[in-house]
């Protein structure tokens, strides 16, 4: 195996949170030197944050404040949102915004030059900065990207897949093995960033790119890091549900605008009240979810709140309906909960430190307790910024790689395409928006099976986690409902998990 040394950071994921960190893990005189990043695709495929459609939640309008953000945040994370690590978050929301905005985010302004917002659920006031309606991730990611390329101190493996992470004998992180056309490469570096996104690839209807399947979390866990809280799957009610993998987003914002849940017959699927369906996700999910197992159908009808302006106010959506032959103008769009964000992960502070020396994570793959058990509406891609700063100035600082006695490696690899399907259809069927311990039972045992026969398959640990955290919790809290324990216990509790490797 080829070996490279690299003096500063190494960040596996080019993402908004990956390229956040890049851009300001600076050289530090004597410390570090430039940052290389590692993704298995070119910058802007692949990625999470470029599908990202509502926005930029933080507060920017006059009758907001940072509190307020925060208070929303916590009151959608039923109890498990760490109160300090969201007052870090939302007190960054403008100067976030701003950043963004001074290296060529195009966010939508008001007549007055401000930002303008829009509101979303759960939020009690409009903070959602968007760009063109819709294509808010894409257009923040574009300008990172562009800002990322033309830095010095930033080198770019586009096609290269995180296999493993480089340990020491006392446990620190020491660098990664990285795939790349040819063979296997490892690099060894003062410290390892992860951002290497979610677990939507896991289930079999996600609105996130097919190939994220929780790879930086398994490995994670495995060198030793903490694992908070990987129950939590956040679904979105309103993927649209036209039998596509990944399955087209049909934004929160346009129930911001008045687009209404029904049923096949036009009955509202949660209430009359005009802010019925701006609730929690967890719950419009869980009544998406319900209405089409009942067999009524779910659609969002945004005719009459959209209608004729569809085409220019929501572009992104309106080409995915009609690519797949719904007139979101005069038809109602047929929507599916699907899963959308993973709010567990590693166990990380706002800097992105894990529990383990030399590792830092941020982004989906991170658990930094800004999200609980259910994530504010676009309270994700301010995190992905704010937090990929921190951590990229924090990485900066970190010590020389040294001449250390490393660990022997475990690489992992991936599973057969047939039994990668059998596992995203066994999460989905037993994982899903309602579980049970009957069926999460069942899927253990499917797991267990499959990793029996490939016990390097990192998908299958990733998969483990969530499904064997989500039967020992017995309530249900957030995104993570049981039928079998309906109500939430009188103390919210954080699941931690981690691998004893001494």
């Amino acid at each position: 195996m080829e070996t490279r040394v690299h003096k500063g950071p190494l960040v596996i994921g080019g993402g908004l949170a990956g390229l956040s960190a890049a851009l300001e893990a600076v050289p530090v005189k004597g410390v570090s030197g430039g940052v290389l990043v590692v993704t298995p695709a070119p910058l802007l495929d692949a990625c999470s944050s470029a599908w990202a459609q509502g926005g930029m939640a933080a507060a920017l309008s006059a009758g907001d404040s940072p509190q307020l953000h925060a208070r929303d945040t916590e009151a959608a994370g039923a109890g498990l949102v760490e109160s300090e690590a969201v007052r870090e978050l939302t007190g960054r929301g403008r100067e976030t915004v701003e950043w963004l905005a001074g290296l060529g985010a195009p966010f939508d302004r008001a007549e007055d030059g401000g930002f303008a917002v829009s509101l979303e659920a759960a939020h009690s006031i409009a903070r959602v900065a968007r760009v063109g309606g819709d294509g808010a991730g894409r257009a923040i990611l574009s300008a990172v990207v562009k800002a990322a390329r033309a830095a010095d101190h930033i080198e770019i493996w586009e096609d290269g897949r995180l296999r493993a992470l480089v340990t020491d004998e006392t446990g620190r992180v020491r660098g990664a093995v990285i795939e790349r056309t040819g063979g296997l490469v490892r690099v060894l570096a003062q410290a390892v960033v992860l951002a290497t996104g979610g677990i939507g690839g896991l289930f079999e209807v996600t609105t996130n790119p097919s190939a994220l399947k929780g790879e930086g979390m398994a490995l994670a866990y495995l060198a030793g890091a903490e694992i908070l809280d990987p129950e939590f799957v956040q679904f979105h009610p309103t993927a649209i549900d036209a039998g596509l993998d990944p399955a087209p987003l049909a934004t929160e914002a346009l129930r911001g605008e008045g687009a209404r849940l029904v049923d096949r017959q036009g009955r509202f699927l949660i209430g009359m009240a005009a802010d019925s369906d701006l609730a929690a996700r967890d719950i419009v999910a869980r009544a998406v979810h319900e209405a089409r197992a009942s067999g009524r159908g779910a659609f969002l009808d945004a005719s009459k709140a959209v209608g004729a302006e569809f085409d220019h106010a929501f572009p992104a959506v309106f080409a995915a309906c009609m690519a797949v032959g719904i007139d979101p103008r005069v038809q109602p769009i047929p929507v599916a909960a699907a899963v959308h964000y993973h709010m567990g992960g590693i166990c990380a502070d706002d800097e992105g430190r894990t529990s383990v020396a030399g590792l830092y994570a941020i982004g989906e793959c991170a658990a930094t307790g800004v999200h609980g058990a259910n994530r504010l509406a676009s309270n994700s891609l301010l995190e992905a910024a704010a937090f990929g700063r921190m951590a990229g100035r924090a990485a900066a600082q970190d010590g020389d790689v040294g001449d250390v006695a490393l660990r022997p490696l475990i690489v992992g690899g991936d599973l057969p395409d047939e039994v990668m399907q059998a596992l995203r259809a066994a999460m989905t069927q037993y994982c899903g928006v309602v579980r049970d311990a009957k069926g999460l039972e069942a899927l253990t045992g499917v797991l267990d099976d499959m990793a029996g026969l490939y016990p390097f398959a990192v998908a299958v640990t990733a998969a483990k986690l969530v499904a064997h955290a989500a039967l020992a919790r017995r309530e249900s809290r957030g995104g993570h409902f049981r039928a079998d324990y309906p109500l939430s216990k009188n103390r919210a509790q954080h699941t931690r998990v981690r691998l004893d490797i001494e």
